[in-house]
């Protein structure tokens, strides 16, 4: 058994639940994080949310020795580390990809220094684009994407060659990347460093590609992250949530817990070596459906989402998950129903303070010319 365990990153969303699943089961758990203003805000406190028993370093994973420092006596790494976001990487370009790709570059030098026995990075599904889509034939379509003269025109279907409206379908692991944004070619970049450089070395590596993350100890205040936890901001400041497009876009919102148990497993189970993973539910949803389900957990029914009929460069229209190869090689089985996640979620939101900060990101975009 993996005995102490470093979560790069881990005094985030996602790795604060990886901790508490880990130390549930008897791990110990060791996190190394910078605590970002962004994400922790400006006066970047250990957050009350991560457990008493989590070793928190503060540090740049972009800092060899910090890093070093931070693996002294690890048996696993969780790479969680990265700058989140499509909006805001299309303009800060060198940050993100200082953070996202030198990050993981320094952590992989020092694991060619000292391996571990497994590293797990934590990629995204930003990297497929547009999902997997099915033509009118039956025939699969991919690497198809909207052009912004469509876009322009208020037409928000992905056609193909024909002109033919395609039908999304669950999209699989084996689906061909297409980088929409500079945040998606970083996590590809992540994925891809930790495999190749774990099978050069000898050391075991498995990426797992999150879909539409939502629950407790999400970063309220951070505008371009986190659909559910944007839209719950805006509600808890009595204003409707905001919806590109016309509202009718699919997604695959998994809970953290279904997340973090999934991540667990992927330490656990040895013929994950080498493998990428799906983290979602396999169960697909418009975005306004959501936000009126979000709405409805918060007791805020009579907030109807404000549909803008705008496109903000990057997004994508329909994207859901096959999960069939989790299931399969994990035992992995997501258990948190959305309506049961949105009410565990409601019941923490209303103890936080929400800085809504969505038409800041708004400005931002349309001075860059990167909303339509």
């Amino acid at each position: 058994m993996h005995q102490r365990i470093l979560i790069t990153g881990g005094a985030g969303f996602i790795g604060s639940h990886v901790a508490n699943e880990l130390l549930e089961k008897g791990y110990s758990v060791r996190v190394l994080d910078i605590l970002a203003p962004q994400v922790h805000g400006p006066d970047r406190k250990r957050p009350a949310y991560l457990d008493h028993g989590v070793e928190l370093e503060v540090g740049d994973v972009r800092d060899p020795k910090a890093v070093r420092r931070a693996l002294k006596g690890v048996d696993a790494v969780y790479h969680l580390v990265a700058n989140v976001g499509v909006g805001q990487s299309m303009y800060e370009i060198a940050d993100y990809t200082s953070v996202n790709n030198l990050g993981t570059a320094v952590l992989l030098e020092a694991l060619i220094e000292k391996p571990v026995e497994r590293l797990i990075v934590a990629s995204s599904m930003s990297i497929y684009g547009e999902g997997l889509y099915r033509a009118p034939d039956g025939s699969d379509s991919v690497g198809v994407e909207r052009t912004l003269e469509q876009l322009k025109r208020g037409d928000w279907e992905v056609r193909n060659a024909k002109g033919e409206i395609l039908q999304p379908v669950a999209t699989p692991e084996t689906k061909f990347p297409v980088l929409a944004s500079v945040y998606a070619l970083s996590k590809y970049d992540q994925e891809r460093m930790c495999l190749m450089v774990g099978r050069a070395y000898k050391f075991s590596a498995v990426a797992m590609r999150f879909f539409n993350c939502y629950g407790p100890n999400q970063a309220l205040s951070n505008p371009y992250t986190g659909v559910l936890a944007i839209f719950a901001s805006r509600l808890l400041n009595g204003k409707p949530p905001v919806i590109y497009e016309d509202g009718n876009q699919l997604r695959d919102f998994v809970s953290v817990y279904d997340v973090a148990r999934a991540c667990r497993l992927a330490l656990e189970t040895p013929r994950a070596d080498g493998r990428v993973f799906n983290v979602a539910t396999g169960r697909r949803m418009t975005v306004s459906e959501c936000a009126r389900k979000m709405a409805t957990a918060l007791g805020k029914e009579r907030l109807e989402p404000e549909i803008t009929g705008k496109y903000r460069v990057g997004d994508i229209r329909h994207c859901y998950a096959d999960i069939s190869q989790a299931r399969e090689i994990l035992g992995y089985e997501p258990k948190m129903k959305l309506e049961d996640g949105m009410v565990d979620l409601a019941e923490w939101l209303v103890r936080q303070t929400a800085h809504d900060r969505v038409a800041e990101a708004r400005r931002e975009l349309v001075s860059r010319g990167l909303m339509v």
